[in-house]
């Protein structure tokens, strides 16, 4: 076998238990919050905690990533990541919970900073788009395995499981990534760690992602979330500062002079406010609104990873011939028109309604997701693949955050948040009124248009990225589109 399908198949299965665990979360997160006697906040502190954990870490790792290995580093990732998921699954209550997750997400962190990197070092710029799609196969295969598992296992056993069947998955995808692997690129182990811009930089981050979280907690918790956005654009400031001076920075910041890079990695960020949190809303609206079960909701979001495998193979293969603008802008027009669509249709929507919107989002979805990374990933120089790709992904967890927390925050202007609270946390969703459900469910129509406005603001810095002629024959590691990158560098 050609080691470039090796890679493939070793960061396949690290995805592939992203993507189960990511899904199971969303729709276990009821069962889980009511199981450990959650609020709302800690309930959304489920899923923050994880992204938490992973973005404050993402350009540390891709730097100790072109420092010391790739490889090297993406094996521990998966050690970690199967190590936190046993400590969630065994956790007695919330902050343990959340604590486990955070350290779970160090894991995922150091898996995301470094699979697409590892794949585009392997891969020629003229399969990079296929082998990125079939990378995303698996994630929405996982997603889908996370989606009915998550269900069936809800049904017969305890919610730890549902963390528990990362574990043997994990220990395989470890072994695996041992024995397989190995360094392409030149590891830069002369270069000392930029203490001082990671110090700012988790500083940064970690204060946004806080100040955005509290801020979607109610007007009394507002002053918070204003000391806490100060520190962010305090510390946002120094980091550029130490940056632009520094020999060795922690994230070299002319890699946001490649239009390429930054319109994919801006268009990205936008897309994943706007459809980061989609199908957990999706899963409590069915749960919490239309009485449906773990499994019931479970299946009923198929459609979209159904349509998303259909689609997302063609457009990464596509893209490589003809580039990925075609595809990435109607990608994003095909999202929004199902984000309006769904704030369009009724609280007693049919689900055969609901499917042929889930079935247009996984579509949009499919068109856009690969042929974009393909896009940010083979736009930088091969030396400085990691971190990029552990910026790309710090865009990506940012906006992640921003739309979890929007879609409370959205909620609050139409919906008392006390109410919110009362029906994310309902141990049994049956009791809830029929005025209380309809109430809960224009608050989420109205989120659903704010996000379709959003999600149509990503075009601008699509279509700003311009257009790159695909490459037909470039090696990896040493391509024209290496060298073009390269030079983009020293020019800005």
């Amino acid at each position: 076998m050609q080691y470039k399908w090796t890679v493939l198949t070793v960061t396949t299965v690290g995805v592939l238990m992203s993507g189960i665990d990511g899904r199971i979360v969303i729709v276990g997160l009821p069962t889980v919050a009511a199981a450990l006697h959650a609020d709302a906040e800690q309930a959304i502190w489920f899923t923050q905690a994880y992204t938490i954990g992973s973005t404050v870490a993402l350009l540390f790792i891709g730097r100790v990533s072109d420092m010391f290995g790739r490889v090297k580093v993406y094996s521990i990732g998966f050690t970690i990541f199967t190590v936190g998921s046993l400590f969630t699954a065994i956790s007695g209550d919330p902050n343990a919970f959340i604590a486990a997750r955070i350290f779970q997400g160090l894991g995922s962190a150091a898996l995301f900073a470094n699979s697409a990197a590892i794949i585009t070092d392997a891969f020629p710029s003229g399969q990079l788009g296929t082998a990125l799609g079939i990378n995303q196969i698996a994630f929405r295969a996982g997603a889908i395995g996370g989606l009915t598992l998550s269900g069936l296992i809800l049904a017969v056993l305890d919610w730890r499981y549902l963390f528990f069947i990362n574990i043997p998955v994990g220990l395989f995808g470890t072994a695996w990534a041992y024995r397989r692997l190995h360094e392409i690129g030149k590891p830069e182990r002369t270069a000392p760690m930029d203490w001082l811009g990671f110090g700012s930089f988790t500083v940064f981050i970690s204060t946004l992602l806080l100040a955005l979280t509290f801020a979607a907690y109610g007007f009394a918790e507002y002053w918070v979330a204003g000391v806490l956005a100060v520190v962010s654009a305090v510390s946002l400031a120094l980091f550029v500062h130490v940056e632009r001076r520094i020999e060795y920075p922690l994230l070299d910041l002319r890699l946001l002079g490649i239009h390429e890079f930054t319109g994919g990695s801006l268009a990205q960020m936008i897309n994943s406010i706007a459809w980061g949190a989609f199908l957990l809303v999706i899963s409590l609206y069915l749960q919490l609104v239309n009485g449906y079960s773990p499994l019931q909701a479970g299946l009923a979001l198929l459609p979209f990873d159904f349509a998303f495998l259909l689609v997302g193979p063609v457009s990464g293969r596509l893209s490589d011939k003809y580039g990925p603008l075609p595809f990435t802008t109607a990608g994003l027009v095909v999202i929004t028109a199902s984000l309006f669509l769904f704030s369009q249709a009724a609280v007693s929507a049919p689900y055969s309604t609901i499917a042929v919107l889930l079935v247009l989002g996984g579509a949009g979805t499919g068109l856009f997701a690969s042929p974009n990374m393909s896009s940010i990933m083979g736009s930088v120089p091969a030396k400085r693949r990691a971190v990029a790709s552990a910026l790309r992904a710090t865009f990506f967890n940012v906006g992640y955050t921003i739309s979890v927390n929007a879609v409370i925050l959205l909620m609050t202007l139409r919906v008392p948040y006390s109410l919110i609270s009362n029906v994310i946390s309902s141990i049994n969703p049956s009791t809830l009124s029929l005025s209380v459900r309809i109430a809960f469910a224009s608050g989420l129509h109205f989120v659903y248009l704010v996000l379709a406005c959003v999600n149509i603001v990503a075009l601008i810095p699509s279509l700003l990225r311009g257009r790159r002629i695909p490459l037909e024959a470039d090696q990896p590691g040493d391509s024209d589109s290496n060298r073009a990158a390269e030079a983009a560098l020293l020019t800005h």
